[in-house]
């Protein structure tokens, strides 16, 4: 069997280091001033796509494979993060809020769409981009201000699982729709891309202590071989079905529990850091930086909109549970930034027919905006919420 034509060339290696080094240097940047490092791989690719390092040549085919790798690790290890337990708790006591957070949140983005003369998938697709908040930056932001334990972090937290879970019937969804299937057929590959993820959450909920049983083992190497190995051996299975990769690999990390689940969550880490930010860069790639200046208002008019409505929701919610003034601030404010699920679905719609070529840019621009103002504005919560409601305590 051959292997190839030889060793990648030298110059090639010096690039992807110069990448992976340029890659660390940002988030090292994006630590110093405790913000979420996406806007930084954002900008990156932004920036060598433009061509202004001209010496970069990268392997497509290398970056888009690992691009995709990223992807799935990233919502793997996302899945990890809930039991079934936490699932169901959470559409029990925050589905109130998860409603008005669909409707108030997707509602901006499929208006705007709309109104600029988009179709209505490019407008769906715009809708789930304001949508669907970051549950990376939002998870990293509430562990560096050491706000896991605080009263209105359930709250916050419950809404992230809905979204979530929402995202698990829009994408196949959309997948399918972005294929230009005629509506017959578009409604029976919807019909079955909806069974196979009820399928596929039923056995997660139902069946992964025992599945998590197969997978665990005191070899490292084999956990974690196993769990790569089945993460991409289930999205590929998805791809087959018309449902998302990213969400077999989403729910394959909620069908892991106990050991094996917290286990895998360390091994896989190291991996998904790496190649979630090849996928953030990939993105960034693919945008011209001169497409940004049209949509700069919009994407902040939509930023601003969406900002007011995640706050929204996040007191209502906070309330709910009878948290004071401060922490519902807190718990909305959690709210605002978008990342890695915003950029998933305009990386689907990519090049798409029938979807507007602004939805790139756009949602760029909105990640961007988002997910540098969000966490800033999170860390003035307090004061904020003094501001408006004075003479009320934490």
């Amino acid at each position: 069997m051959s292997l190839g034509a030889g060793p990648a060339p030298a110059g090639t290696l010096v690039e992807l280091g110069a990448v992976f080094l340029g890659l660390g240097i940002l988030a090292r940047l994006a630590r110093r001033v405790a913000l979420s490092p996406i806007p930084l791989y954002l900008l990156a690719g932004l920036v060598i796509g433009s061509g202004r390092v001209p010496s970069l040549r990268l392997s497509e085919e290398f970056i888009t494979t690992a691009a995709e790798l990223g992807v799935l690790l990233l919502l793997f290890a996302l899945g990890l993060e809930y039991s079934g337990d936490e699932l169901s708790g959470a559409l029990r006591s925050q589905f109130p809020a998860g409603l008005l957070d669909a409707a108030c949140n997707f509602t901006p983005g499929f208006v705007a769409g709309l109104a600029l003369g988009w179709s209505a998938l490019s407008a769906a697709l715009l809708g789930g981009v304001t949508y669907i908040s970051s549950s990376g930056v939002i998870s990293k932001l509430l562990t560096d201000l050491g706000r896991l334990g605080n009263r209105e972090t359930p709250s916050v937290l419950g809404i992230l699982v809905i979204e979530d879970l929402a995202m698990a019937v829009y994408l196949p969804v959309v997948s399918v729709l972005l294929l230009g299937e005629d509506m017959e057929d578009a409604g029976l590959a919807v019909l079955l891309a909806l069974g196979a993820v009820t399928a596929f959450l039923v056995l997660a909920l139902r069946y992964g202590e025992r599945v998590s049983e197969l997978f665990h083992s005191r070899s490292d190497e084999v956990l974690l071989l196993m769990t790569v190995g089945v993460v991409l051996l289930v999205g590929g299975v998805a791809i087959r079905l018309q449902v998302s990769a990213a969400i077999g690999a989403f729910l394959v990390g909620i069908g892991l529990s106990g050991p094996a689940r917290d286990r895998a969550a360390e091994l896989v880490e190291p991996l998904r850091t790496l190649f979630a930010a090849t996928f953030f860069l990939f993105f960034g790639l693919q945008i011209d930086a001169a497409d940004l200046v049209p949509v700069v208002g919009v994407a902040a008019a939509l930023g601003v909109v969406t900002a007011v409505t995640k706050v929204g929701v996040g007191w209502w919610a906070a309330a709910r549970s009878g948290i004071s003034t401060r922490g519902r601030m807190r718990a909305g404010t959690a709210l605002i930034a978008r990342g890695e699920f915003s950029i998933v679905i305009a990386g689907l719609a990519a090049g798409a027919a029938g979807v507007h070529p602004d939805l790139g840019p756009t949602a760029a621009a909105y990640v961007l905006l988002t997910a540098v103002v969000g966490p800033v504005v999170t860390r003035f919560a307090d004061p904020l919420a003094d501001r408006l409601v004075p003479g009320r305590g934490a």
